[in-house]
């Protein structure tokens, strides 16, 4: 693996720390209260920062989304770059990606997600017409997964019909068996072309008012859906959480959307699916700005522990004051380097299902304990509910919240290892030496017997290659 960032990745960081340090100010902070700052998006956009991640990036994304962090700036910078830009540019067609990324790169437009999908959330069925007369389901109500009516009790008798007594004796006629189609659909309607309707409820999306679009995956089948906001059948409704991220509550009844990237059955292996990929880059790219979040808490913890004396000298001097903010600082660097690991892979073209969700776990449960100790070193001050460092701690709760427990995303995790493949992890090992090795190549084009490149780690001997050893 080699984290060091290219040119354009550093001076896309560079800028981006001049633009969230000058606008993004706890003063303007708190004039802005809890609502979006328009402006800073405005700026960032104009700088041309969201278009260019395509050239950046999820690595790079990571860097400029750790300035956000820092200064914990209102605007949708990471839900517009992970569900729309890295999402359509990578799974969309040719016509999507023509019609949607300018708008998304400019600023124009504002993309968001529904993740992850929940059974029973949203569904996806055909997109038929709907009959005049047909009466609609209730606003909110979900459609049921099954069209059978329930069995009651059979009667002795058919009812007549207009021609007369209905027959019912005999056995009844077969010629053969049933004819079918193929094997029986459990997971919805079928679904050849790519619209269709959706009906569902999310609780909670992100940056949700701000949004144009909402990309929403299926909750059986975790097919893609791309929806616009203004689209007829798409309710939002203000939610308020921890952190101000002008979220809101997507209700849904026959919206129309159309599909991102192919089905699940199409993927050659579940990484590949679309679902799967952009549910860990979202991952890694919260965790990176987690890894923010953490920083900028932990550096006011330092400033504030300089400054401060207690008992005749400063608190940075106390024992007991070191060891927290020496915690602290091994919590963001664990947060750090895992995202930096996760993207760097998804950059490589490998698997970082696995690293994604270690990068998730350590934002979850390690983030929440920087906060806690940023907050905790400001003693009283820290509880100010205006004081910067308090702003910090709400971040960091809230994407600690979003990202999920630490015991569910340690679970996936687990589920994740025991059942991959240990041919393909080995194969992926082996293919993880070419980029790096492009890499180093690259950066010393005069020197071809210079230092070899970093590679990425191999996976950890098994117990029978630990005795052979």
């Amino acid at each position: 693996m080699d984290f060091t960032p290219t040119p354009e990745q550093t001076a896309a960081r560079e800028l981006a720390a001049e633009i969230f340090g000058d606008l993004s100010t706890p003063e303007r902070l708190a004039d802005r209260g809890a609502d979006t700052d328009t402006a800073l998006w405005k700026e960032l956009c104009t700088a041309g920062l969201p278009g260019a991640v395509a050239e950046t990036g999820l690595l790079g994304l990571v860097l400029m989304l750790e300035e956000q962090g820092r200064t914990t700036a209102q605007v949708p910078f990471a839900a517009s770059c992970v569900y729309g830009l890295l999402a359509i540019g990578a799974h969309g067609d040719a016509d999507q990606r023509a019609r949607l990324l300018p708008a998304l790169g400019d600023g124009t437009a504002v993309a968001t997600g529904a993740f992850p999908a929940r059974p029973g959330g949203v569904r996806a069925w055909p997109d038929a017409p709907r009959r005049q007369d047909a009466p609609r389901r209730p606003e909110g109500s979900r459609r049921p997964e099954g069209s059978r009516r329930p069995e009651g009790p059979r009667t002795a008798e058919a009812p007549p019909t207009a021609n007369g007594p209905r027959k019912t004796d005999g056995p009844r006629k077969t010629d053969g068996p049933r004819k079918t189609d193929g094997p029986r659909n459990t997971d919805g309607p079928r679904n050849t072309d790519r619209r269709a309707r959706l009906t569902g409820c999310v609780p909670v999306v992100p940056w949700l008012r701000e949004a144009t679009h909402v990309l929403v995956p299926d909750g059986v089948t975790q097919t893609l859906w791309l929806l616009r906001t203004d689209a007829p059948g798409v309710r939002r409704d203000p939610v308020e959480t921890t952190a101000p991220w002008s979220a809101g509550r997507l209700t849904l009844d026959d919206a129309p959307a159309e599909q991102l990237g192919p089905d699940a059955s199409a993927a050659r292996r579940p990484a590949t699916h679309p679902y799967a990929d952009v549910l860990a880059t979202a991952r890694t790219a919260f965790a990176g700005l987690q890894a923010g979040v953490c920083a900028g808490a932990l550096a006011r913890a330092v400033s504030h522990t300089l400054t401060r004396e207690q008992f005749g000298r400063p608190l940075s001097t106390h024992q007991g004051v070191q060891l927290r903010a020496a915690d602290a600082h091994m919590d963001t660097e664990a947060i750090r380097l895992t995202a930096y690991e996760a993207a760097w892979r998804r950059d490589a073209g490998l698997d970082a299902g696995e690293q994604a969700l270690t990068a998730a776990w350590w934002a979850a449960e390690a983030g929440t304990r920087v906060v806690h100790t940023g907050q905790h070193l400001h003693g009283g001050v820290g509880a100010d509910l205006g004081h910067p460092v308090h702003r910090h701690f709400l971040w960091g709760r809230q994407l600690a919240a979003y990202l999920g427990s630490g015991a569910e995303v340690l679970e996936e995790l687990g589920q994740l290892l025991t059942t991959r493949d240990p041919r393909a992890a080995q194969a992926q090992a082996a293919q993880a030496t070419q980029p790096a090795q492009a890499t180093q190549a690259a950066r010393n084009p005069t020197d071809p017997t210079g230092p070899t490149a970093p590679t990425a780690p191999s996976d950890p001997p098994t117990r029978h290659e630990e005795a052979a050893s």
